[in-house]
């Protein structure tokens, strides 16, 4: 049972740990010198009934540093393996700690996980160790995310450890406290395979049911019923990335959640000017996770899913076979209809028209041929703002645009779904810089309050402002 702890609102639970020990580890954080709160999520903290001003305190960063255990709380490490980089291997929280599952007062069930928390079995010779600026970054980027309206792990809050880490140089340590609707992840079921022992997978599987799709426990077939649940998430999750423009960067399969959140911020990134082969992270060097490959990858993560599935989907491997592929197959179709249909509210079309994709699909063009920005392109039509750059300019975009205001566009609903600003590169590298080198968290404060009201005008409107000419070779790294 739960046990509430009535000062700070924690209320523990620990299903995870009734999986065979397997799954887990049990390891405790490693204690930290001189744990400071530097970032406080208000917002998420009271809708997860915490009390915001117990935790905000010394008492709270010994529990967001890990030196102090939650009550209720057993603190494990999880094990799962992954395709990364489409190759196979076994992995697990090499820095990470999952508390428990805090019981919300509306009923819900989430993981309170630290990450940067000490080392693990399965740390692989690392220090188990975060920097503070990789640490701010999940942060502010997590809560952009959130405020767009995208499914999203989140950022509790950021403590200081008053500890080196060493990785190029020697940086501040810190320890994010992240919360997650859960974190089994497609490679928690690759593992489950692997392990190769008889009812583990069955067992995850009916845990995960449980856990995300409770209403499908009495179906004749829950695990093709989960599989095609999982993928609808994805297909939509992956259309709201390329709606806004993001990078997820390294979708490996451990980074693919069965909850259809997204997890994983470290070489993230939005995207600026329009390319459909953008591409952030600085391990990525062959492209594979590109902004225009991602449905893709999406598709090739979840057969790795379909293929861990099959020995519950029938006993004989042929037929397992078909239906998994049968599944499969709809993906395509299910992000083109959700993406599709993103882009209509984009552009303000509330009728459907046979010809939306193309009229869709050549505005794309147009601004890659001329590099527009992403963002300030769909924000300009949605004010109705005339733009001295090339694309406006352009012949083929003058015709492009009669042709779409004679589907009479609602602005108003474009002003809804077009963000004014975004977590720009440089703007995220100018808050990280100020906190992490000069102890300034004023700028991302500033940085916050915008991102958390994206459909708004911000306040101070550079903001808006696509980067610098020079900002073309920007890259992102996993902060490991």
């Amino acid at each position: 049972m739960a046990k509430q702890e009535s000062k700070y609102g924690w209320n523990i639970e620990t299903s995870y740990t009734q999986l065979p020990d397997a799954f887990y580890a049990r390891v405790k954080p490693t204690a930290v010198r001189a744990p400071k709160i530097v970032a406080f999520n208000h917002e998420l903290a009271k809708n997860l009934g915490l009390n915001s001003d117990a935790l905000e305190s010394n008492e709270g960063a010994n529990f967001f540093s890990g030196n102090e255990t939650l009550p209720g709380s057993e603190p494990i490490a999880q094990a799962y393996a992954g395709h990364q980089f489409g190759y196979f291997t076994m992995l697990g929280d090499g820095r990470a700690h999952l508390l428990g599952e805090h019981l919300t007062p509306d009923g819900r069930r989430v993981d309170i996980q630290l990450k940067g928390s000490g080392p693990t079995p399965f740390s692989r010779r690392g220090d188990g160790r975060a920097a503070l600026g990789p640490m701010l970054r999940e942060y502010i980027i997590s809560e952009t995310m959130h405020a767009l309206g995208i499914p999203t792990t989140r950022s509790l809050a950021v403590v200081a450890t008053g500890e080196p880490v060493y990785r190029e140089k020697e940086l501040p340590g810190a320890i994010l406290t992240r919360v997650a609707q859960s974190h089994i992840r497609v490679g928690t079921f690759e593992f489950a395979v692997a392990l190769n022992k008889g009812e583990h997978l069955r067992t995850l599987a009916d845990y995960t049911i449980l856990r995300h799709y409770p209403e499908i426990q009495g179906s004749d077939e829950p695990y093709l019923d989960l599989l095609k649940r999982v993928i609808d998430r994805q297909a939509f999750l992956v259309s709201r990335w390329l709606l806004v423009g993001f990078i997820h960067g390294v979708m490996n399969t451990d980074n693919m959640t069965l909850s259809g959140e997204t997890i994983d911020y470290g070489p993230c990134a939005f995207m600026d000017r329009y390319s459909r082969a953008t591409v952030f992270s600085s391990i990525d060097r062959q492209g594979r996770y590109a902004y225009g490959n991602q449905p893709g990858i999406a598709e090739w993560n979840l057969t790795r899913l379909a293929e861990s599935l099959l020995p519950l989907l029938d006993e004989n491997e042929e037929k397992a076979i078909a239906k998994a592929e049968e599944a499969i197959v709809t993906f395509g179709s299910l992000f083109e209809s959700h993406w599709v249909e993103g882009m209509r509210s984009k552009l303000g079309l509330q009728d459907k028209d046979k010809g939306d994709l193309p009229l869709i699909t050549s505005l794309l063009d147009l601004m890659e041929k001329h590099q527009a920005d992403y963002t300030n392109t769909f924000r300009a039509l949605s004010l109705n703002e005339e733009s001295s750059g090339p694309l406006f300019q352009d012949a083929s975009f003058v015709d492009w645009k009669k042709a779409w205001l004679s589907r009479s566009p609602v602005r108003t609903l474009m002003l809804m779904q077009n963000p004014a600003v975004i977590a720009r590169n440089h703007r995220v590298e100018e808050a990280l810089s100020a906190a992490v080198d000069r102890g300034d968290f004023s700028v991302m404060e500033h940085l916050l309050t915008a991102l958390r009201s994206p459909f708004d005008e911000p306040a101070n409107l550079t903001l808006r402002d696509a980067p610098p000419s020079n900002a073309a070779d920007y890259q992102t790294f996993c902060g490991t």
